[in-house]
């Protein structure tokens, strides 16, 4: 029964972190959101695999976090510029888009877990509704780190749902390889977009 309580408090965690890393303009707000959204992610999975193999992507996923805040910490250029890539700008529509992911969450547990039994409501409304935000984020953004943060979301709930039908620990493994793989990719790239290009004219 606590078990159970606690994986619904972590499921109302990943909607307050995902709510707001998707209204956030602040990139400091999202990376710690993000940290702790990692942290809901560890719990949801831990249902279903054992605590070590959990850790693994909560220490990937932290990793992660790392990275991004390290490079983006030393890009102070981008300051002005990273808070108005936004395609779309209503907080008041992200809030909408939002609640239609939660409520397609919510109706469509109690059918996932009637044609497979033993998930646990949960375990698949934490992972339908990071798949969703994900979703989300990639469709309303065009800002990089926004887009690796989208990312990053859609990733953890994808291994939130497939981490209750596979524990392999090669797939653990793999898996947390591509979060670790996808934060070093967009640091990278972070870091090629702060550098002004030179053309042949500034060469003379």
């Amino acid at each position: 029964m606590i078990v159970e309580i606690v994986s619904w408090v972590a499921v109302g965690l990943s909607v307050l972190t995902t709510a707001t890393i998707l209204i956030s303009r602040d990139w400091r707000v999202s990376l710690g959101l993000l940290a702790l959204q990692y942290l809901t992610v560890f719990w949801l999975v831990t249902r279903h695999l054992p605590f070590a193999m959990g850790s693994v992507k909560l220490i990937s996923g932290w990793m992660v976090v790392a990275i991004l805040g390290i490079t983006r910490l030393g890009l102070t250029e981008l300051e002005q510029n990273d808070e108005d890539s936004f395609y779309l700008r209503s907080t008041a529509f992200r809030m909408i888009l939002m609640s239609i992911v939660l409520t397609v969450a919510i109706g469509a547990a109690p059918r996932i877990e009637i044609a497979i039994p033993g998930l646990g409501l949960p375990v698949i409304a934490g992972g339908l509704i990071l798949i969703g935000a994900g979703t989300v984020h990639l469709g309303i953004t065009g800002d990089l780190l926004r887009v690796v943060l989208g990312l990053l979301t859609l990733l953890s709930g994808f291994e939130i749902l497939y981490a209750a039908v596979e524990s392999a620990i090669l797939v653990t493994g793999l898996l947390a390889a591509i979060n670790l793989g996808l934060g070093i990719l967009g640091a990278y790239l972070l870091m090629a977009g702060s550098v002004p290009l030179i053309t042949p004219e500034d060469e003379l």
